[in-house]
């Protein structure tokens, strides 16, 4: 049985956890820093390192304990090494490839959006290769053909802004709190998804994806609404638009991920990131898949943000490589996708 402690620290979440093979997770632990950086509408580097900094080795002694395990029976310290903000993950790099040293056991650094893609591999059923991936997080909204561990070949790509980066700048028209995606999601359910005919961005082509026209078309929605005189629009105008907003972005990545599909022939798709954890997008994905027979993998929720969990897995993943190199710090704070090489062991 290998363990793999795995540490999160890309963006604003503070994640470490315990897999071990043959056993799944062990222990785990997620801190988010929402309420730290709600006053100013968004994240502040400075504060995230600042936080992860203060926290991780705290957590990593209690998710160790909880695994019912000591820091020596460890095989292996997987972290996240990029895509993120370099200062956060500098922070996991540094305190992962150090306690790796120290314990004289492999250092894994590992693609935080690789770690996003097998998070659905940590459930029951998990799905089998090939799959394609629909990956919406943060600032990343991509089609990936996923032929096996590190395997992958990206299919389509958003042109500009990401569904996330949507979600937020739409949250913030409408004057919604920070974190701006959730809050909209939240006031969509109680507007009108019909209300408004905004576009569909792409939609009729390809596999690529635009989302920044989308959010233009919201904001002079609004400013038309709002008028001369500066009056704000009603509450339930607000709904309305969060509704119809979310509607246009669902219909996109359904569009998009039925095209693949059809496309590939491969006839299991796996959702990844945060946006993943959206309500709407989950139930018109699965009344799509029954539909058109698709399996369709998503996490739960609690796996699609930013967490330790989906990094210890893509550590053991790729332990194999890690073996042969003596610990290392890596932060990257951009890393594409495309670069990872095939692994073996998975």
């Amino acid at each position: 049985m290998v363990k793999v402690l795995g540490i999160e620290t890309s963006c604003d979440e503070t994640g470490v956890a315990v897999y071990a093979s043959g056993r799944g997770l062990l222990a785990e632990a997620l801190f988010s820093q929402v309420e730290i950086h709600k006053p100013f509408g968004g994240v502040v580097p400075e504060l995230a390192s600042r936080d992860h900094a203060a926290r991780l080795a705290p957590m990593i002694r209690a998710v160790v304990g909880e695994a019912q395990i000591t820091l020596e029976d460890l095989d292996a310290v997987a972290y996240a090494a990029g895509p993120g903000l370099i200062g956060a993950l500098m922070v996991g790099a540094s305190l992962g490839a150090s306690l790796a040293l120290a314990l004289a056991i492999p250092a894994v650094p590992v693609h935080h959006m690789e770690a996003h893609l097998l998070a659905a591999m940590l459930e029951t059923p998990r799905p089998e290769f090939p799959f394609i991936a629909l990956l919406v997080s943060g600032g990343h909204t991509q089609l990936v053909r996923v032929r096996g561990h590190g395997d992958y070949e990206t299919l389509g790509n958003t042109l500009d802004d990401a569904a996330g980066e949507a979600f937020d700048k739409v949250a913030r028209l409408l004057s919604l709190p920070y974190p701006g995606g959730p809050a909209l999601a939240a006031l969509a359910e109680r507007g009108d998804a019909a209300a408004f005919a905004f576009p569909r961005p792409l939609k009729s082509r390809g596999l690529d994806m635009s989302f920044s026209g989308l959010k233009t078309a919201v904001r002079l929605e609004l400013e038309k609404r709002r008028g001369g005189d500066g009056v704000a629009p009603s509450p339930s105008l607000h709904a309305d638009v969060a509704a119809s907003f979310q509607a246009a972005v669902v219909d996109t990545l359904v569009t998009k991920c039925l095209r693949a599909v059809d496309e590939t022939g491969i006839r299991q798709l796996v959702i990844a990131g945060g946006v993943g954890a959206n309500t709407a997008l989950r139930e018109e994905l699965r009344l799509q898949g029954e539909r058109h027979g698709i399996v369709v993998h998503y996490p739960r929720p609690g796996l699609c943000t930013d967490n330790g969990a989906m990094i210890a897995y893509a550590g053991w993943c790729r332990l194999g490589d890690a073996a042969r190199e003596s610990p290392r710090i890596v932060a990257r704070p951009r890393w594409p996708l495309d670069e990872l090489r095939p692994v073996g062991n998975g």
